[in-house]
Parts: C-alpha cells; structure tokens; sequence
C-alpha cells in the first residue's frame, strides 16, 4: 500500500472519525440492546477480519500469551461498546461520545497508580479542564433527564473499558508480533464471547432487528464504523504529529454532538455546548506529551 502523505493522512483521519461517529445514529434509531448491537457488530467485524486473514495469509502468533492478551483486550472492547450504547440511550450520542473520548485521563490515571508516572502541568492543568467540562455537561441533564446519572457514569465506564483494551492491545504488541487482521478478529471474537451471556440477560427482548432495514444497519453499523473507519483512523495516526492527530481525532466528538443536535433533536443547553469545548481542550492537551 502506497504511503499516504500527511495532507492524505489528515484527511483520512478526519474521514475515519466522522464515519465513526455516524454509527451513533444507527445505535440510538435501531432498537436492538445495548449489549446485543455491540454483539452483532463484533460478529460481522469477524467474519470480515477472517477473510481478510485468509486473503493475506495472516498467521496467528506461535506465543499463547499474545492470544490470551489479545482475547483479553476484546472482553474490554465488548464492554467498552455495550457502556456506550448504554449512554447514547440515557444522554444521546454526543454527550456519550464527549464522555467516553475521556479515556485518556484513564489512562493518565493507570499510569500514576501503577507505572509511578508524575503529573505534568499541562496535565494538570487537563484534569482541572475535563472535571469543569463534565460538571457542565451533566449538571443541565439532571433538570430534565431520569436517565441522566446512568449516562453518566455509562459513558465514563467506557472510556474506563477503551483505555484497559488499548493497553492490553500494546500488551499484545510486546508479547509478540500480531498482524494486524488477525489481532482484530481476536479481539472481535474476545468481545463476541463476553457479551453474549449480558445481551440474553439484559436484552433478552430486543436481541434482533425487526426488519431487513433494521439488519442492513447493523451490518453497516459492524462492516463500516468497525473495519472501515477504524482502519482509517489505525492507518493515518502513525503518520502524524501528536499534536495534528490529537486535534483531528476531536472531530468525533465533535460530529457526534451535531449529529445529536441536528439530526436526532436532542436539546443541547448552551452551558452543555462550553462544557462539550471545554472538555475536548482538555482531551486535546491531555493527549500530547512532552518531547524527550
């Protein structure tokens, strides 16, 4: 494949995280569960994985551990999937989307409790930012929304989910050498398992689309937002700066919140809009490092 140059990475990255969060639409109009739509995205992500390994003759990695880590970084994946669902149901798909691109304090935390890393300012200062952000962004919802504390703490949970499967994804990495394709149909399959016993208890009476319309969504919803947009994103994030791709990858976020707005109608406050800027400034700082 051709190199892309950082113009074309820009623009891919872009794509990729608009198409992205398109799929909210799909999440919040569907009525399938939380944890069953999460189910069926990952069960087509697989099959499409598996033939791209095929294609490419992928192999697996000969280390067990890589596999089990792979697996593992999945079962968080599938939460991380059903939380959200969760949340654009409770609070609509730009508030969860804002909350759960939280991650990266997530992961900022794991790493004071477990790696002995120190706060810089900068990360301070993001900290103090994405509280304000949240407070303002939650506070409105409680007026008029009963499913607002649920969305909440939904959303958080899967940045929570996100940041432990990226982890574990790096985990995989340092285990040993895993193609790509076959670390996503490894991490589709680790999903796939972990949901289905949640999506029968939980989503016993909406397991299924109702229509081929409705199953035509979930396909593109597992085929287009899965494989499609997260391969752009995957792609053009290594050819660009910190600092570039931080910015960019705020346009989820971003179109999730018009999405919400224009499309589905959803009353967002002009307090929830600076709350929704102030967070994803402090997303954006968050996510840049400081150069050794």
């Amino acid at each position: 494949m051709k190199p892309l140059s950082e113009k074309s990475a820009a623009l891919n990255l872009l794509i990729g995280c608009v198409v992205f969060s398109l799929g909210s639409i799909i999440v919040a109009k569907v009525p399938v569960g939380s944890y069953a739509i999460a189910f069926w995205r990952l069960a087509v992500a697989a099959v499409i994985f598996a033939v791209l390994m095929r294609l490419f003759a992928q192999r697996f990695p000969k280390n067990r551990k890589a596999i089990g880590w792979a697996l593992l970084s999945g079962v968080f994946l599938g939460f991380d999937l059903a939380l959200w669902h969760e949340s654009i149901h409770a609070v609509g798909p730009g508030i969860a989307t804002v909350l759960n691109c939280l991650q990266i304090f997530w992961i900022t935390a794991m790493g004071l409790l477990f790696f002995g890393e120190k706060l810089t300012r900068q990360q301070v200062v993001s900290l103090v930012l994405a509280m304000l952000g949240v407070i303002m962004i939650a506070s409105p919802e409680f007026g008029h929304n009963h499913h607002a504390l649920w969305g909440l703490f939904t959303g958080l949970a899967s940045g929570l989910a996100l940041a432990i499967s990226m982890m574990l994804v790096r985990k995989t990495h340092e285990t040993a050498k895993t193609p790509i394709f076959v670390l996503m149909w490894l991490l589709s399959v680790g999903g796939m398992l972990t949901l289905i016993v949640p999506m029968l208890l939980w989503n016993g009476d909406s397991l299924l689309p109702q229509t081929w319309t409705q199953a035509s969504l979930i396909v593109i919803y597992g085929a287009v937002m899965q494989c499609f947009a997260w391969g752009m994103i995957a792609y053009a994030l290594p050819l660009l700066s910190l600092s570039v791709a931080g910015l960019l990858l705020l346009s989820e976020p971003v179109a999730a919140l018009w999405i919400d707005f224009v499309f589905l109608d959803k009353p967002i406050s002009a307090i929830q809009w600076l709350g929704a800027v102030l967070t994803m400034v402090a997303i954006y700082l968050g996510s840049l490092k400081k150069k050794k």
